[in-house]
Parts: C-alpha cells; structure tokens; sequence
C-alpha cells in the first residue's frame, strides 16, 4: 500500500469532533475519523517540535535517541534509523514537502533519497520572489515577548511567540501551508504515476504560532462566541511553584479573557485552514486513483494550552499540551472505530511498518498498533511516558506516566502532581499527598523510575527526579 503521512503543529487532540460558532472545526478530519480509526488518546513523547517529531520519525524516546530538546542542528543526536529510510529500505519512493523539523546529525534529507523535497526553505525563497517580507512581519511588536528560562544553570532571556492575533497581510495562496498543499499535490500526483508504491509526508505548520490568519478565516470562529474550558486563566489547587517559572506560564501573563478569546478564535481558524488542507490532499489521492490503495495517517507533533493552567503554547505535560490528534485510514483499517486506550508516538514506526507487511524493527520503545486497526483485538492498557527537558537546552525535568485513567508527572525539582483524569479531566486538583491513592501514586512513580532507568541513564539535562 501506499502512504500518506500527514502532521500539523499544535494542533488539540480535541479539536477533532469540536464544534464551536455553531459549526465543526474539523469537517473533512471528522469525516477521515469516520471511514478509519481515531485514537482519542495518544501522547506526544514530548510537548516540543523537534524531540516530538525525533521520537515519532524514530519509534525511540527522546533521551534514547538523544534529542530532548529543540536542538535544530542535532548535535545530540545519537545513531538511529527513521521511518523514512526504513520505507525506502522497503523499496517506496519518498516525497516531502513542508517543515523540516526532524533533526538528528544527519538531515533527514541526507540520510535516503527523496523523489520530492519542498521545505520552508523554499517557501520564504517563495516570498522574497512575491515580494513578501515575512521576517520582519514576524519580529514584530505583540508577536514576540522575552521569556526568562534557566539552561545550563544560566538564565537567559528568549524570544517566544505571544498569543496576539491579526490577519495574514499577503495573499492566501502565499501562506505557509497554501504553498505545501500545492507542493504535496504536484508531488502525489507525479509520485502516484510511478511503479514503485510511494510514501508522502506532509508537515503543515499551522496551527503554530504567531496567530496570522486569512481574511477569509479570521472571523469564522468569532470570540464572543468561543465556549472556553473552564480553567481557561487558573492554575490546579497544588500546582508546584515551580510551574509558574515555565516558559508557558510566562507566555500566558497578561492575558485576559478577552485576549484568550481572540487567541482561541485564531487557533480554530488555523486548525480549520490545516482541515481545509488534508481535504485537498484526500481529494488529490482519489483524482489520482490512490483513495482505496493508500494508507493516510494525520497527528500532530504536540497541543497547546491556549490558556488552561492559565498558560500559552506548549513546553508543559498537562493534557491540552501533551494530547495529540491520531486518524489512520486505509487498506486493512476496519472502519469506524473509536480507541480510547492511551498509545503514544512512539507506537508509529512498528504500527506503519506492520501494515505495510515489512519486519518489525527491533530496539523500538512502541508498539504495533495494527491489531486495533485490523479490529483483531483490543489494546491492552500499558504505561504510556512522556517528557519535557527545555527548549533551547537542558532547563528542567518533568516527567508523567499514564496509566489508564491516572497520571503521575514527576519533578527533579518540585512536587509531584497526581491526576485521576475520569473525575479531574482538566487536572485542576493535584492529589499527589492523598492517602487514598498513596498506593498508585507509589505504582506510578515506580513506574517512571524504572523507564528512566532504561533511558541507560544517559540523561544530558537535568539530573532525573
């Protein structure tokens, strides 16, 4: 078979099914989720693009394939093998076009031959040709705010990414992920024509930020009208102090309930803009007589927070950052299915490669998800694990485990945080402490210390808790 592999950036896990102003933020998603399988409750192996797209690409979490945080160069990186070059290996024809957020030593147009490859690189070329002074416009004013993040045991002041909203001042077909879209149809459509069975990754950038929105989009989701989480701008009752030293609770300072309206308002129009997107692509692939014969996959690198835990963007393990969408689709896929096991990223690479029919890879830390595609069997529930280390560098060291219905986040630092997810599923009461879940909170923390250890404790930031 085929495949089609598609991401955003950013995107909720519960922007799938979501409707708001009276219409789905996610039409041709939803639609997708219908004819396959949606997995509702999949983890990023960490809330940050680089090792999040790392560990999907490589089926190893970050501390084993060495990229824990936004390390662009891949400086840290240690000797692994991604999906990529796994699916040319077994004989497919690559194509790419969109962010090239997977750094590991070698770039991953380095390491395997690719039919088609279109970057960012090639879209801000696209804009000096239009005219088009992207740079500047993202320097600018509100965008852009300094953060105080502590790397190395230095603190040091970063620019990040504001939840300030406008409207995109270029034409619509000069956006970001416009531009992909047309790349990927070019590309599927010349890759679909070929004798070898082709593999097509697409990494839009939306829902990122800063929040520019087509005219077109940008009242579509007007914020008056938003239905807001009910801890939009409120810390959980046992919040560890520390937390309020992040990065995504900096970000989030300032901003009211109007402004967190507006920031809503544009990350659902965004979201709708990359739905508009996979669309296209679902439409390509049938133009070209490919629907029945391709296997599409849509997730996301991490969430975002937009406000709950009165915090902004991602860097954090609570559920709105670490939550990401997951749609599979195709030859083999029984359709219809909703699973509400907790998977992780992790469990891509031995998922992708047992549906195409190939070996399974060993030294991976997921697992095949096939038998739940196939509606062979249910999942059985395992420890799921995710991280956050820093962005620019070694700042912190949070770890969770879930469990089931239970979560465990774990702090070299600070205090632990315990959520029951069934009762608490906005984790606003921390119940680390609670005699009456002393023995899970010992099961879990058991449970992170041993994966830890796995981690051949070759931890390049912070000491683990």
């Amino acid at each position: 078979m085929n495949l089609l592999f598609i991401t955003s950036d950013h995107q909720r896990a519960d922007s799938i099914g979501m409707n708001q102003s009276g219409r789905p933020v996610t039409p041709h998603l939803n639609a997708l989720a219908a004819d396959g399988v949606h997995f509702s409750r999949v983890y990023t192996a960490c809330p940050l693009c680089v090792p999040a797209r790392a560990a999907m690409a490589t089926g190893m979490r970050p501390a084993r394939n060495g990229v824990e945080w936004n390390d662009w160069q891949g400086s840290h990186a240690k000797e692994c093998i991604t999906i990529h070059e796994r699916l040319a290996a077994a004989g497919y024809a690559l194509g790419h076009t969109g962010m090239d957020h997977v750094r590991l030593g070698p770039r991953l147009r380095e390491r395997t031959d690719f039919a088609v490859w279109l970057d960012e690189v090639d879209h801000e070329q696209y804009l000096k040709a239009h005219g088009c002074d992207m740079g500047a416009l993202e320097a600018s004013g509100p965008f852009r705010k300094k953060v105080q993040e502590t790397i190395d045991g230095e603190v040091r002041s970063n620019d990040y990414s504001t939840a300030h909203m406008a409207e995109w001042p270029f034409a619509r077909e000069d956006f970001r992920d416009e531009f992909f879209t047309r790349g990927a149809e070019s590309a599927i459509t010349e890759l679909a024509r070929g004798e070898k069975p082709f593999a097509m990754f697409v990494n839009y950038w939306a829902p990122h930020p800063p929040l520019y929105v087509p005219p077109d989009l940008i009242n579509l989701f007007p914020p008056e009208e938003i239905e807001l989480p009910a801890n939009v701008g409120f810390v959980a009752v046992g919040e560890p102090a520390n937390r309020r030293l992040g990065i995504a609770a900096q970000l989030s300072e300032g901003v009211n309930e109007e402004g967190w309206r507006r920031a809503w308002s544009a990350h659902l129009a965004l979201t709708h803009l990359v739905d508009q997107q996979v669309g296209r692509l679902l439409q390509v692939l049938e133009s070209n007589g490919r629907g029945d014969d391709t296997l599409v996959v849509f997730t996301s690198d991490h969430g975002e927070h937009l406000g709950q835990h009165a915090m902004y963007q991602k860097m954090e393990l609570y559920e709105q950052a670490s939550l990401v969408p997951l749609i599979v689709r195709g030859p083999g896929v029984t359709a219809g299915q909703q699973v509400d096991v907790p998977v992780s990223h992790l469990d891509l690479v031995p998922t992708l490669m047992d549906m195409i029919g190939a070996d399974a890879p060993g030294g991976l830390d997921g697992r095949s998800l096939a038998p739940a595609l196939r509606n062979e069997t249910e999942l059985d529930i395992v420890p799921v694990f995710t991280q956050f280390t820093g962005n620019n560098g070694p700042s912190v060291a949070r770890y969770a485990v879930i469990l089931g219905d239970f979560k465990l986040i774990l702090d070299a630092s600070d205090r632990s945080e315990l959520y029951d997810l069934t009762s608490d599923p906005l984790e606003m009461n921390n119940r680390s402490g609670d005699p009456k879940l002393a023995d899970m909170e010992a099961g879990l923390t058991a449970q992170i210390r041993q994966w830890l250890d796995g981690n051949e404790q070759g931890k390049s930031g912070p000491s683990a808790p």
